[in-house]
């Protein structure tokens, strides 16, 4: 939760009358874009979601610790998010909503909701896409102290507050370099193209198996659960 913990500190202790939007507008970072946080009844019930916030810059919030990490994610990737609004926007005017969002929004929404990005050296990364999750966790485990995940999803950072050992994020298969100066946002929006998401690059990352995140994951076996970390898919 580092990324979001100092404004999230913030914005639970704004006096709003208990109102999440209220108390997320009472918050500006410096890299926030003019959106503006607004009553979940803002959103009229004709409207989608995505083409209300596209045209009018408001984001409906309700008063939820789902919505909280979204309006948080907002304040820290507010590029990334705009980014996200605007492919989902372009999709809805190319085809309307339907019963089925299409791969671009359908890659869009999994990974507003549980995307996360990896800065790590090459050989975590190799263990990772082959899901040698052994070689990953245990072999390499001294490599990840040079390694820094980031979490985007919102629902993913809900489902931490309730840690449980199977919680899953999809990480986005694209290096992001290991200085920890870098612009994650501006570098992560040029990232998100509709191109580039239809094709689903990302891959499973169960997070509490990471080092230093989950005290459970100290002892022997624990990355032996296979309903967990999972082998790879072998093909006929």
């Amino acid at each position: 939760m580092a990324p979001v913990a100092s404004v999230g500190a913030v914005v639970m202790q704004a006096p709003t009358t208990h109102s999440l939007a209220a108390a997320l507008n009472s918050v500006r970072t410096g890299q926030q874009t003019d959106v503006q946080f607004v009553p979940q009844t803002a959103l009229p019930e004709s409207e989608a979601y995505e083409t209300f916030v596209y045209r009018t810059g408001q984001v409906p919030t309700r008063n939820n610790l789902h919505d909280l990490f979204n309006g948080l994610v907002w304040q820290i990737f507010p590029q990334s998010k705009s980014q996200l609004n605007r492919l989902h926007h372009a999709e809805i005017s190319a085809s309307r909503v339907t019963a089925t969002r299409g791969p671009v929004r359908d890659a869009a929404t999994l990974f507003d909701e549980n995307g996360a990005l990896l800065q790590a050296p090459e050989p975590l990364w190799e263990a990772l896409l082959a899901r040698d999750w052994h070689r990953l966790f245990v072999t390499l485990r001294p490599l990840w102290q040079q390694a820094r995940l980031t979490l985007f999803g919102h629902a993913l950072m809900e489902q931490l507050v309730y840690p449980r050992k199977n919680i899953t994020a999809h990480v986005l298969i694209e290096p992001f370099a290991m200085d920890k100066n870098i612009h994650l946002d501006a570098e992560l929006a040029t990232k998100l193209s509709a191109s580039r998401l239809a094709a689903k690059p990302f891959t499973p990352l169960p997070v509490l198996g990471i080092p230093g995140w989950w005290a459970a994951n100290e002892a022997p076996g624990f990355y032996a659960d296979a309903a967990v970390f999972r082998p790879p898919r072998v093909r006929a």
